[in-house]
């Protein structure tokens, strides 16, 4: 449901996405299904005036802003069912019970306060794969007033290194595999960052210069009064996940305590009478392998925050791996799955896994790229009992903003704008961002308690993506059909989508530019059938010097993480094109690749 795709099982430390465009659009495949539609029609959904043009309006039950912070949201009614378990690693087994995680936050958001100085407004990096510990850190650094930036455990020390100057953070938590990158970042900032680093295994070592984790959670010898209780807002901003948003590259995203709590909230009434998982009872509680990335907004919303208030039983995965995957499935009767393509086409197409495998399964729901209507059906015809629900969103919307409703067919259409929310198609060339209607291609723009409050000292970035009235563009091209079933075509940004994450073409520009044998760079995304995407680059090498493809490769390969090497290959060339203003014109650079 987020803008980011993943064609790929190798997810590496998960998935993103959580981010960019959203569902192919494929005129056959919407007209296949047209008949098919679910018998809720978002038709009536919208308002219309000549000078706004037409606004698709929510469909859904309304919910109502909380007016509380992250903790406060998650905790309420905590007396229910605190002895159900909350949180369980689907590698080690270690689990904590609701009642647990709670006194684990508290505990660690008085050290964090009374050990580490921290106080309101300061910012921690959270830098860890899918593990049960990744709920106590994101929650106590809510519960203490500080805001938490995640950070992708496989970037490298120079992107780890950028983000921590950008967000200023003052403290990072990680595990012992990435501590040796964590410190070159850190000497890299030339900040005074301590680490604190958690063991995923008993037998394990901790770094010598480490904050054992453990220590910093323990209930015993902590006064649970010393806790500051600042005046925290919930408009005041909650996390910081890091967006390349449109163009350009990465930014922080200012996301408040409402942003999250009312997205969750969204997610949890798609529509009268069919809430998307049942709540807990005391005989029934709804259990969720969570392999999506935490560290993304997709997996922080959706996987996690969302589920935690629902008392559901998550099961965290650090990695995607198809035998510990179904073992989630399988041994803990997974009930509700989040998924992307890559992993949809594994359950739907994978020989040994049968419909016994996944009888638990109730819902599944996919987003961050597109997914062909026939591999839907795959699935479905595993699991008949299953709803498969499509959604869409960006980490600039919390994410999710555009979901399909259970029972819908249409597998091609992203559904309607969530509870509270509503979208427009605008014409790309009208600067009065008027409306269109119908089966009327545009840019999608949308508007919601759930938009985010900007980027993080980037005015400008922020002026462009959220324009008047708080509509964001998403630079997302599509259409809605007569029914009011959304599709997402074609994206006006740059980004390359690989195996989920967002690759930011300028970066890898700036570092083949910086090669001592390059003189001009250009990077696009080419199709490939697993990835999504890859990034090929188009050089124009200096006068009278030899230089290799696999020169340029490795070179760019040992200053970013592997999602973003130019494994789609690079073209050599004598003039890079650009328009009258210097802009690189890679839709030109697309043409020429697709006809060559």
């Amino acid at each position: 449901m987020i803008r980011n795709a993943t064609n790929r099982l190798a997810l590496n430390s998960g998935c993103r996405i959580i981010q960019n465009r959203f569902i192919s659009s494929c005129s056959a495949s919407q007209q296949k299904h047209k008949e098919a539609i679910a018998p809720y029609s978002m038709k009536d959904s919208f308002r219309y005036s000549p000078e706004e043009g037409y606004i698709r309006t929510s469909a859904f039950n309304d919910v109502s802003m909380q007016n509380m912070t992250i903790d406060q949201y998650i905790w309420q009614d905590l007396n229910k069912f605190q002895d159900k378990c909350a949180i369980k690693c689907g590698e080690t087994g270690r689990e904590y019970t609701y009642a647990q995680l709670r006194d684990h936050t508290s505990a660690l958001a008085v050290r964090f306060q009374t050990q580490f100085g921290l106080k309101q407004g300061d910012v921690l990096a959270i830098c860890l794969p899918n593990i049960p510990e990744f709920a106590i850190a994101a929650l106590a650094t809510i519960e203490a007033g500080i805001v938490a930036t995640s950070v992708n455990p496989i970037y490298t020390s120079d992107e780890i290194c950028k983000q921590l100057l950008s967000s200023g953070a003052k403290l990072i938590i990680g595990i012992p595999e990435i501590h040796s990158v964590l410190q070159t970042a850190i000497a890299q900032t030339k900040k005074p960052i301590k680490i604190i680093s958690i063991k995923t295994t008993e037998d394990q070592s901790l770094p010598a210069d480490a904050i054992n984790f453990y220590e910093l959670i323990r209930t015993k010898d902590v006064n649970f009064g010393d806790l500051i209780k600042y005046d925290v807002l919930p408009s005041d901003t909650a996390i910081l996940p890091f967006s390349s948003g449109t163009t350009g590259t990465s930014k922080g995203v200012m996301l408040s305590h409402d942003n999250i709590v009312i997205n969750c909230e969204q997610l949890h009434v798609p529509l009268p009478d069919t809430p998307l998982i049942d709540e807990t009872t005391r005989d029934f509680q709804a259990v969720c392998p969570a392999v999506l990335p935490f560290f993304h907004i997709y997996g922080f919303t959706v996987c996690l925050m969302s589920k935690l208030k629902l008392r559901t039983k998550i099961i965290s995965l650090p990695k995607f791996h198809p035998e510990t995957f179904m073992k989630a499935v399988i041994v803990e009767k997974g009930s509700i799955l989040h998924l992307v393509p890559p992993i949809i086409l594994f359950l739907g197409g994978h020989p040994s896994i049968t419909p016994k495998h996944v009888e638990s399964v109730r819902v599944v729901v996919s987003g961050a790229a597109p997914i062909g209507s026939s591999d839907v059906e795959r699935l479905i015809k595993k699991a008949p009992q299953c709803d498969f629900i499509q959604g869409y969103g960006l980490t600039e919307t919390s994410p999710a903003t555009l979901m399909s409703v259970k029972g819908c067919k249409n597998f091609a259409s992203v559904g309607g704008p969530v509870s509270g929310t509503e979208a427009k198609i605008v014409d790309i060339n009208d600067p009065t961002y008027k409306g269109l209607g119908p089966n009327e291609n545009g840019e999608v723009l949308v508007k919601g308690p759930n938009n985010m409050k900007g980027y993080l000292n980037n005015q400008q970035a922020t002026d462009e993506t959220l324009i008047a009235d708080n509509w964001l563009r998403t630079g997302d091209l599509g259409h809605y059909d007569e029914d009011g079933y959304f599709y997402v075509t074609d994206r006006l940004k740059e980004l390359i989508k690989v195996k989920g994450f967002q690759v930011p073409p300028a970066e890898l520009e700036e570092i083949l530019r910086d090669h001592p044998k390059v003189v001009d760079a250009a990077v696009i995304g080419i199709p490939h059938e697993t990835h999504g995407e890859l990034p090929h680059g188009y050089v124009v090498a200096k006068e009278g010097v030899q230089v290799s493809e696999k020169e340029l490769q490795d070179y760019v390969a040992q200053k970013v993480s592997a999602f973003k090497h130019l494994d789609g290959g690079i073209t050599f060339t004598k003039q890079i094109p650009k328009n009258a203003t210097g802009k690189i014109m890679r839709r030109q650079l697309k043409e020429e690749w697709a006809t060559r």
